[in-house]
């Protein structure tokens, strides 16, 4: 937040210290350093672009609320939840897909794509996503709705806050806040279903049987939410987000933003027929500060671009409003581009305002469409499609062997020599499968296994392994030493499923001997 001076023209003594934080000392009170936050009423405002924010905010909310609840069959070994964050399982489960600890490079590919998403946006159209599909600018669009369906609109906000209290403002409050938190509870709430069976953890929350971890993190995302959303608001986008900060790398002269056509609006004058008939020249605003008023953020977007500007566009509707009952055309406020705007202004500097008006350069999609912006979809496309080629081949078994250490080998009574192995087969599949295991070269080696009940030493035997489980097991290989060609012997341990053997995996190691 940044600092202000409230008195800049207080006296300043010698030691260089202003009179009224010398009162204020006195006084027992410390100085006011920082500006107060003034409180922001954004009015309703009807248009293409409120709509769209509807839309979006239905559709988002709808999105993360529902979809713990969704449904998804995977047959009688695995969760039927769509979208699930198994953590004592260690898998993510996102409809038919299925992720294992050691695949997490597909979640890191999942972020690497919204990253650069969000910069391709950027480059496109500014910053769509603040002003459309922020959470934070999602529960701060609904906190106001309920905050205008209890209190009004704009000015009995303003009129509520500024009159004293009273058993009716008390209750207007009281409701206002109470609402709130019952959001903010469902946010909580909505987030943990997505880490176990959502209508079992539900149960087991209402009962109070749920592990204290749930009760915590709905308290925490219930306060975070409450928070952000119904007393920080705007300040969270201005001073605590680094988006704003970083959008304008992301930014050229032609990215889509939101721009108030100064060429088109100064000089400004609310009485414009007055000034028509005085002979004086004025723009098309008419300074009815509508545009300030519909703002989420509380910014004049005339005075140009601005850090807290959300690019929500609301601003666009509320313009385009008040010029359609004025009579005049719309677009005084639009989305558009710098190199755009410079076009019109040039116009309207040489040619004269009515024909700027009238030959008025909106944004096209040639403009839009840039190599950059198709360098970010062919980047962000690349990654999706590497992902899901991946994701389609990727093998389902795994197999890995790792030798006994100590001792590396023993000699049994008949001469030959015997290695001990830890094996693991993964099963990475919702349904139990049955693997054929053995030796891969090693001539006259035998194996056998204490763990899978094997009658006799053999070549190779079957293993069944769990769904969505690791099978580990010892396995111990004997050999004569006539029958190694060097020491240590290389050789492998291969399986592969039963049935239809579409899956195999290979695993070389060694074997010791005496030398």
């Amino acid at each position: 937040m940044s600092v202000a001076d409230p008195h800049p023209d207080s006296p300043v003594n010698p030691a260089g210290v202003r009179q009224y934080d010398v009162e204020a000392v006195n006084r027992g009170k410390k100085p006011k350093l920082y500006k107060g936050r003034e409180p922001i009423y954004p009015r309703r405002v009807h248009g293409r672009f409120r709509t769209l924010k509807w839309w979006i905010m239905g559709i988002t909310l709808t999105i993360y609320y529902a979809a713990p609840w969704i449904r998804w069959e995977r047959g009688p070994y695995a969760p039927n939840q769509a979208v699930l964050v198994d953590l004592a399982g260690r898998r993510f489960f996102f409809g038919p897909i299925e992720i294992w600890p050691q695949e997490f490079f597909y979640v890191a590919g999942l972020l690497i794509m919204a990253g650069v998403g969000l910069f391709l946006v950027t480059s496109a159209v500014g910053r769509a996503w603040c002003g459309y599909a922020c959470p934070q600018t999602v529960w701060t669009d609904l906190f106001v709705w309920v905050e205008r369906l209890v209190i009004g609109d704009r000015n009995a906000r303003i009129k509520l806050d500024n009159s004293p209290w009273s058993a009716r403002k008390i209750r207007l409050k009281v409701t206002v806040h109470a609402i709130w938190l019952a959001i903010a509870v469902a946010t909580g709430g909505a987030w943990i279903f997505y880490f176990a069976d959502a209508p079992t953890l539900l149960g087991q929350f209402v009962r109070g049987d749920a592990a204290p971890t749930a009760y915590i993190t709905v308290a925490v995302l219930t306060f975070t939410t409450y928070t952000l959303g119904g007393l920080m608001r705007e300040q969270v986008c201005t001073y605590m987000c680094p988006w704003p900060r970083i959008q304008a790398a992301m930014m050229d002269e032609h990215s889509l933003t939101v721009t108030y056509n100064d060429w088109r609006g100064e000089p400004r004058s609310r009485h414009s027929k007055r000034a028509a008939a005085e002979g004086r020249v004025t723009g098309d605003c008419i300074d009815c500060n509508a545009c300030v008023a519909v703002c989420p953020t509380g910014i004049d977007i005339r005075d140009g671009q601005q850090l807290p500007c959300i690019t929500c566009a609301l601003c666009i509707d509320a313009c385009d409003d008040v010029m359609v009952k004025t009579g005049k055309p719309r677009g005084l406020i639009s989305y558009t581009t710098l190199a755009d705007y410079a076009q019109n202004a040039a116009r309207a500097a040489t040619e004269g305002l009515e024909a700027a008006r009238t030959k008025q350069v909106l944004p096209g999609w040639r403009e839009v469409m840039r190599p950059r912006v198709f360098l970010y979809t062919g980047l962000w496309s690349a990654i999706g499609i590497g992902m899901l080629v991946a994701i389609m081949v990727r093998d389902r078994l795994d197999l890995s062997v790792a030798p006994d250490r100590n001792p590396n080998f023993v000699q049994l009574s008949d001469g030959s020599i015997r290695n001990g192995y830890t094996v693991k087969i993964m099963n990475m599949e919702p349904t139990p499968r049955t693997f054929d295991f053995g030796l891969v070269g090693l001539p006259g080696g035998l194996m056998w296994s204490p763990d899978i009940h094997t009658d006799e030493p053999a070549r190779r035997f079957m293993v069944p392994v769990p769904p969505d489980q690791v099978r580990e097991f010892r396995v111990f290989v004997k050999t004569e030493p006539a029958d190694l060609e060097e020491v240590p012997q290389p050789f492998a341990f291969r399986t592969f499923e039963m049935g239809n053997g579409r899956e195999s995996a290979e695993t070389p190691t060694v074997f010791e001997a005496p030398q």
